[in-house]
C-alpha cells in the first residue's frame, strides 16, 4: 500500500483508561490500545472491553488479519495476489476477498464516469519512473508520454470473474489504494464485531468507530487542515448517534507529490492522467469504510455538480470538500435542504 501522510486522526472524548458503565454487570470495561503501522500507514485500535486478556487477543488477530489482506492487496509486495495479477495480466483463482474489492472498485467506477478508477497505476509508474530520472522536468511527464499510457488506463479493459480476473490489455495495471484500507478497515470491525465487541474505534488510514469510548462518550474525529496539516480543520462525531456515521475517509494529495511540486501527485483525473487539485481535500463520511475511502478518491476528481448527483446516489452519505482558498462545502445527509453548506475553515 502506498505510504500516506494521515489525513485524520481519531480521539477519544474522553480518558482512555476511565470506566465504561456499559460494561457486564460487575466487571468495568476499560480501553485496551495498540499502535502500529498497517499497509505502510500509521495504525491504532481502541477496544473497550472488561477482560484485558481478551481484548489482546482480539488486538492480535486483528493484526494477522491486516498482515494477510496486505498479502492480497499489497503493490510493494511482489507475492501479493494483486501483484502477480498485474505482472501476469490475470489470475487464477484469485482471492475472494481481492474479487469482492475489485466488483465494488468497478462498480463504483461505472457509477462515478469513470472518476474512480482501478486501472490507473500505469500512470503511477510513468509518473515515478519520470521523477526517478537525475534530469526529470519539475512539471512532469511529457503531455505524449501521458496519451501513450492513457491508452493501458480504462475500468472496461478488466474482466472479472470469481475464478478468473484478466487484463484485456498488455500494459495495464490494477491499484486498490484509493479504497483497500477501508475495506480492510471494515474487515477487522467486522472481526471485532463478530466477536461481540461493541465498543471500538479503528484508525487504519481510514477511520471507523461503534459504541462508545471508555468513560461512554462518542468517539470524535480530527480532520486535518490541509494547509497546516498539524492543525485540525474539523471535529465531528463517528459513531451510531444522531447526525453521525460510523466511518470515515479522506483523500488529498498535498502529502505525496512525487517532485518538488505539490500540485504533481498520487490522485490522477483518469481521464487526462494528471493529477487533480480541485479540492484541497474530500472527507467522506458513511456507514462503511470502504464506501467512505472510493467515494473521497472519486469525489476529488468531480467537480461539484457531478459530485452532487453522485451523492444523491449515496442518501447516507456526507462529504466536506475543502476548496482552494479554505472554504468548506459540505453536500449530503445533514446538509441543508439546497444540498451544501460553506464556511470559512
Amino acid at each position: 500500500m502506498a505510504d500516506r501522510r494521515r489525513f485524520l486522526s481519531i480521539v477519544a472524548a474522553c480518558a482512555a483508561s476511565a470506566p465504561f458503565a456499559g460494561a457486564r454487570a460487575g466487571a468495568a470495561a476499560e480501553a485496551v490500545a495498540w499502535r502500529g503501522t498497517a499497509m505502510g500507514a500509521l495504525a491504532s485500535m481502541t477496544l473497550v472491553h472488561s477482560d484485558r486478556e481478551k481484548a489482546q487477543a482480539l488486538v492480535q488477530r486483528c493484526i494477522d488479519e491486516i498482515r494477510r489482506l496486505e498479502s492480497v492487496f499489497s503493490l510493494y509486495r511482489a507475492d501479493s495476489s494483486l501483484s502477480r495479477l498485474n505482472a501476469a495480466g490475470e489470475l487464477r483463482d484469485p482471492p475472494v476477498e481481492l474479487v469482492e474489492l475489485m466488483s465494488q472498485s468497478l462498480d463504483l467506477a461505472r457509477s462515478s464516469g469513470g472518476a474512480f478508477d482501478p486501472t490507473v497505476q500505469p500512470l503511477y509508474r510513468l509518473y515515478a519512473a519520470h521523477f526517478a530520472l537525475p534530469d526529470a522536468s519539475a512539471t512532469g511527464p511529457s503531455a505524449a508520454a501521458i496519451s501513450a499510457t492513457l491508452r493501458n488506463v480504462g475500468f472496461a479493459g478488466v474482466e472479472l470473474r470469481a475464478d478468473h480476473i484478466r487484463l484485456r490489455r498488455p500494459g495495464m495495471g490494477i491499484t486498490l489504494n484509493g479504497i483497500a484500507q477501508g475495506f480492510v478497515t471494515d474487515r477487522v470491525a467486522d472481526l471485532l464485531h463478530d466477536a461481540g465487541l461493541v465498543n471500538l474505534m479503528i484508525d487504519l488510514g481510514e477511520a471507523c468507530a461503534h459504541g462508545r469510548s471508555a468513560r461512554g462518550d462518542a468517539w470524535r474525529a480530527a480532520i486535518a487542515d490541509p494547509r497546516q496539516p498539524q492543525s485540525v480543520l474539523l471535529e465531528l462525531p463517528l459513531g451510531e448517534d444522531a447526525g453521525a456515521l460510523p466511518a470515515l475517509a479522506t483523500s488529498a494529495g498535498y502529502g505525496t507529490a512525487f517532485g518538488t511540486d505539490p500540485r504533481i501527485h498520487h490522485l490522477f483525473d483518469p481521464g487526462t492522467g494528471r493529477s487533480v487539485n480541485r479540492y484541497l481535500s474530500v472527507s467522506v463520511a458513511a456507514p462503511r469504510a470502504a464506501m467512505a475511502d472510493g467515494l473521497s478518491t472519486a469525489l476529488s476528481v468531480m467537480p461539484p455538480e457531478r459530485a452532487a448527483r453522485l451523492l444523491a446516489d449515496y442518501p447516507s452519505v456526507r462529504a466536506w470538500f475543502v476548496q482552494p482558498d479554505g472554504e468548506v462545502t459540505v453536500l449530503g445527509r445533514g446538509a441543508r435542504a439546497d444540498g451544501a453548506m460553506r464556511g470559512r475553515a
